[in-house]
């Protein structure tokens, strides 16, 4: 399964008009949230707008400068996994929306709690959804915050200020891929246990990721990942 990887649109169509035939090539878009420039709400449609007409198998959240309000328009689009899970082509995708509490100057910043509770919809559908080792191989979730402790959250001065809560609901249930963003400068691949890691960094500044997932053993895992830029 070949999937595009993008986030932090920030309202740039030109840059999501330039991955069309990534995105009508890819078997799945997940978008980690910010669809507008910060302080500009009105941006968000244009760019939600441009996306979903790439393709019809994206899904998404919401970012730190989208408006919580927002969500009603993803969810017409029919793309939003936020406080949801969907199933597609065997593979159960979930998402938690918004940012880590910070400067408070964006509009969706939410509590460590707030951020995991976005996800209590796969805490009670583990029995369903665990293989018989208690992993979630076939889990894939879409977090605009990043996890704590890993090259996907670190900004300048070393400093990682991701989600600790965030990085022990994926060590409890070791999906096989997370994607998130937020942080521009920490655009990466990581592992946390079995789990890959991905921030694609920022879209605005045209970069992107591409990522391969393959069942085997009746398990899916990564088969490749790697970072592009325009």
């Amino acid at each position: 399964m070949k999937i595009l990887i993008i986030s932090d649109a920030h309202g740039n169509v030109e840059n999501i008009e330039k991955l069309s035939e990534q995105a009508k090539n890819a078997d799945l878009v997940l978008f980690g949230g910010d669809f507008a420039k910060f302080n500009c709400p009105e941006t968000g449609k244009p760019a939600l707008e441009a996306l979903v007409k790439n393709s019809d198998s994206i899904f998404a959240v919401l970012g730190n400068c989208d408006e919580p309000d927002f969500i009603s328009e993803i969810e017409d689009a029919d793309i939003c996994v936020q406080k949801s899970m969907v199933f597609k082509d065997g593979l159960v995708i979930a998402g938690s929306g918004g940012g880590s509490k910070f400067s408070g100057d964006t509009p969706f910043e939410r509590t460590e709690e707030e951020l995991v509770q976005d996800f209590d919809v796969i805490k009670n559908s583990l029995s369903q959804i665990a293989d018989d080792d208690g992993k979630c191989s076939s889990l894939v979730l879409i977090m605009h915050n990043p996890p704590k402790d890993t090259k996907t959250d670190v900004i300048p001065g070393d400093i990682h200020v991701g989600s600790q809560k965030l990085r022990e609901f994926i060590e409890s249930t070791q999906p096989v891929l997370v994607v998130t963003g937020h942080i521009h400068e920490s655009a990466g691949i990581d592992k946390i246990g079995d789990s890959t890691v991905i921030n694609p960094g920022a879209l605005m500044e045209g970069k992107y990721a591409l990522a391969e997932l393959e069942k085997t053993d009746g398990k899916w895992v990564v088969k490749s990942a790697e970072l592009r830029s325009l």
